[in-house]
């Protein structure tokens, strides 16, 4: 089943609206949510799960309570004569726990990574002594985070 032949209702975007705000609401509670009945809304769930509209399901933690008490964002360039080494970059990007989201963009820069580590000195040896030895990174620029202002929201999935 396929994503772009499917046309959510008012009831599948209140089900992803209160999963999104809920992932461990039971189909009762959802029922109550989006008023249908309970195996309605299972039935509608299972149907979002297959065509891959939800994804998956996960639980937000806090960085800070982990001991992450930094976030930067940094940009990295890939040399040009190394740039079919992308894939190869990428599948080592998806190694590194600390980063924790990757991004290709277009600019100046190739790769965009939302990176996470214990401190400053932490921040340093990840892109000193790791990221930028991989073979093909040609620069690298880090954007830390002092606040987070909007942390990860839910999808506006109520706007057509």
């Amino acid at each position: 089943m396929e994503k772009e032949n499917f046309t959510l209702d008012r009831f599948d975007r209140g089900i992803l609206q209160a999963l999104q705000q809920n992932g461990r609401a039971s189909n009762v509670e959802l029922s109550e949510r989006v008023h249908l009945s309970a195996p309605q809304c299972f039935r509608r769930v299972r149907q979002l799960e297959q065509r891959r509209v939800i994804k998956r399901y996960a639980a937000l933690v806090d960085a800070e309570a982990l001991g992450f008490g930094v976030t930067a964002f940094v940009s990295i360039a890939l040399d040009r004569e190394q740039a079919k080494r992308a894939r190869r970059l990428e599948s080592l990007i998806k190694e590194f726990p600390e980063i924790v989201e990757c991004y290709t963009i277009s600019g100046e820069y190739d790769y965009l990574l939302k990176v996470v580590a214990r401190d400053l000195r932490g921040l340093s040896e990840l892109l000193t002594d790791r990221l930028m030895q991989i073979p093909g990174v040609a620069a690298t620029r880090s954007t830390v985070c002092l606040e987070t202002i909007k942390p990860l929201s839910p999808l506006p999935v109520g706007v057509s």
